[in-house]
């Protein structure tokens, strides 16, 4: 397996992400998992990342268990994931996000 290529720009935008993510899936072969195949790797992360924060909380993990990896990991290979997800649906994360926020701001917080 030759090293990748890609590069992400400096100071990305998560346009520039999502597209990152477009090129990285079709360069290691994972362009054809579907929403379904995604959405269940995209939960198995979110577990590693629950390990990686009792690991990090001194919380009791299984000494047994392969290497728990840092919450920093899990939490690229989360963001990997949504934005695979994102592109499966043509979603601009950066548009998704402004227009959640927004309505956000008119809850009352309590």
């Amino acid at each position: 397996m030759t090293p990748s290529k890609l590069l992400l720009k400096e100071n990305p935008t998560l346009k520039d992400f999502q597209e990152y993510v477009i090129q990285l899936e079709k360069e290691r072969g994972f362009e054809n998992q579907n929403v379904l195949q995604k959405t269940l790797l995209l939960g198995e992360e979110i577990g590693e990342l629950f390990k990686a924060i009792r690991k990090m909380e001194s919380i009791a993990v299984d000494k047994n268990k392969p290497k728990i990896t840092s919450v920093e990991e899990e939490l690229a290979d989360i963001f990997i994931y949504m934005c695979a997800i994102a592109n499966r649906y043509n979603i601009d994360l950066e548009n998704a996000f402004r227009e959640k926020e927004e309505e956000n701001k008119k809850r009352v917080w309590s």
